[in-house]
């Protein structure tokens, strides 16, 4: 069984940096970890939480129960067929460097999601995304380990049930599953993504080949000269959806405000670039106590120092109540909240 550990600091943990405590805390690096864990009776009677790299996340003061960190590691070719090759990566490999490990292998699919923080884990469970590619795009199963009873069980795509920024482990089965290992699906036939955001000026503007490698760093050379850097200054990347509202409505707001930035989202509806709606109520760079929005990129909630769960509280809502003032629309937050 793994050492379980008492009052431990988390403000290291996460990348927002906020000030918080776990009143009991162990490292998953076996998948038994689990069942070990679960036989404890005393163990067994906490409430458990799991933290991957500790991004997109805002932590407590304090984390009652037991705090499980995932740090189940590997990275494989597990097989291919005509059409893919297929590899595997433990739940607490680094997100960024398994999507380098894929290139490496000559492997194409994950070069959009480049320098995104976090774990493996972690990123189906936000379906992260990022320049028009999201994991459920490739995301082939994953295992994961029940919290309950230790068991196992497989998840295919569609039982991942994912949404923007959303799956149902942030939903039906919210708080129940450690994802102990995820399978990739890569296309044997590269279809690069650079119509998104910045990335064919930079691919032009840098002179980077046209290939799955050029446009990963075109990616980490825009995500570099945008976002902060969580290790310079605390924060937990993209702080809000974008949010999805009906045509007609946006076509309205866009009578009103012609600069208005948007993107189709399915049938009658379309995406709003939140940072854009932020900045335009006259938060980018703003501060509130010791957090506030970056300057560089609106989108963004950085903490400048100290900072705890009631600071980004206090700002989301500020933020919020702003935008729904000035737009009409809502603005919600894309971390978890403990």
């Amino acid at each position: 069984m793994p050492q379980v550990l008492t009052d431990i600091d988390l403000t290291s943990r996460n990348t927002l940096g906020l000030a918080a405590r776990a009143a009991h805390y162990a490292e998953i690096t076996v998948a038994s970890d689990v069942v070990a864990l679960r036989a404890d009776s005393a163990l067994g009677a906490m409430s458990w939480r799991v933290l991957g790299g500790g991004s997109n996340l805002v932590l407590p003061e304090v984390v009652t129960g037991l705090a499980l960190r995932v740090a189940l590691p590997g990275r494989r070719i597990v097989g291919e067929d005509e059409h893919a090759v297929y590899v595997a990566a433990g739940g607490g490999e680094t997100w960024h460097d398994f999507v380098q490990w894929t290139l490496a292998q000559g492997l194409a699919g994950l070069e959009n999601l480049s320098l995104i923080p976090g774990t493996v884990g972690a990123a189906p469970i936000q379906n992260i995304g990022a320049y028009g590619v999201e994991v459920k795009d490739t995301l082939f199963e994953l295992t994961a380990h029940s919290l309950h009873d230790g068991g196992s069980r497989v998840f295919r795509n569609a039982d991942c049930r994912f949404g923007y920024r959303d799956s149902v482990f942030k939903h039906g089965e919210a708080d129940r599953w450690l994802i102990g290992e995820v399978v990739f699906r890569l296309p044997k036939v590269v279809t690069l993504h650079t119509g998104y955001g910045d990335i064919e000026q930079e691919l032009t503007a840098a002179a980077l080949p046209r290939t799955p490698q050029g446009v990963a760093q075109a990616v980490i050379n825009v995500r570099r000269r945008k976002l902060p850097d969580p290790a310079v200054i605390g924060n937990a990347g993209s702080f809000f959806k974008n949010p999805i509202i009906p045509m007609a409505q946006r076509d309205a707001l866009l009578a009103e405000h012609p600069a208005l930035v948007s993107y189709p989202a399915g049938e009658g509806c379309c995406k709003l670039a939140a940072g854009w709606l932020i900045e335009q109520a006259g938060w980018k760079g703003r501060r509130l106590g010791p957090v506030g929005m970056y300057q560089q990129q609106a989108l963004v909630l950085v903490n400048h120092g100290g900072a705890a769960r009631a600071d980004v509280a206090a700002l989301t809502q500020a933020v919020q109540a702003d935008v729904m003032a000035r737009f009409g629309v809502p603005l919600e937050p894309e971390p978890v909240w403990w």
